[in-house]
């Protein structure tokens, strides 16, 4: 019984602290990608309540989310993509109160986290390619949960790497755990990258100007 607790909690007890950091950012990006799938679900109301209308988040041709909500892209699996946001969000909230309160669990419940945000990024980046070369759009709610979601998976990535929930050597748990502190700088690599991508596409930054000061 021993050996079978230490292995259901190795994650944690390989772990030299407790993630804290890893659990604060877990609930401040689970409260904001929540806060963006709620403004979108309502922005989905007021369309659908008033056809022909305009929803509040849309600034011009490029910067809005209207075209995106309308479109069968915003309803991939046949509902509105945003109340996919209002559930999926809950999750890293939770798990990062609990961690605070002292939680531990167990490799597979970690794994399912993990595979919770291969998923989230999988679909963000598919999304992000369908608005920039398909919608010809950047909706602003939808750059929000871009935002959180990347930085999250490359997180708990790392974590699960640095932890031993993902077996390897020593010494790559060692390199994880440097790498924890390089998440910021990755994800702002990563938004580099979508802003060249929307330049090259769309003349992003040009447009977003005028936008703002004309």
């Amino acid at each position: 019984m021993a050996q079978t607790t230490e292995t259901t909690v190795a994650s944690d007890t390989s772990s030299p602290a407790r993630p804290t950091v890893l659990a604060v950012w877990l609930i401040v990006a689970g409260v904001i990608g929540w806060w963006a799938a709620f403004q979108l679900t309502l922005e989905k109301f007021h369309l659908l309540e008033n056809p022909g209308s305009k929803a509040s988040c849309d600034i011009s041709i490029l910067v809005q989310c209207g075209k995106n909500l309308g479109s069968w892209q915003g309803s991939a699996f046949g509902f509105p993509n945003p109340i996919i946001g209002l559930t999926a969000w809950m999750a890293p909230v939770v798990v990062g109160v609990a961690i605070l309160a002292g939680a531990r669990f167990a490799a597979w419940f970690w794994v399912l986290f993990w595979l919770g945000f291969v998923f989230a990024f999988g679909f963000v980046c598919w999304l992000i390619t369908q608005s920039i070369f398909v919608l010809l759009t950047l909706c602003p709610w939808c750059m929000v949960t871009w935002a959180v979601t990347i930085p999250s998976f490359y997180a708990v990535t790392l974590h699960l790497f640095r932890t031993g929930v993902f077996p390897v050597p020593e010494r790559g748990r060692e390199i994880a755990d440097r790498l924890m502190a390089w998440v910021p700088l990755m994800a702002i690599v990563s938004y580099f990258i979508i802003l060249l991508i929307a330049q090259a596409r769309l003349n992003a930054i040009v447009n977003i100007w005028q936008t703002m000061f004309h």
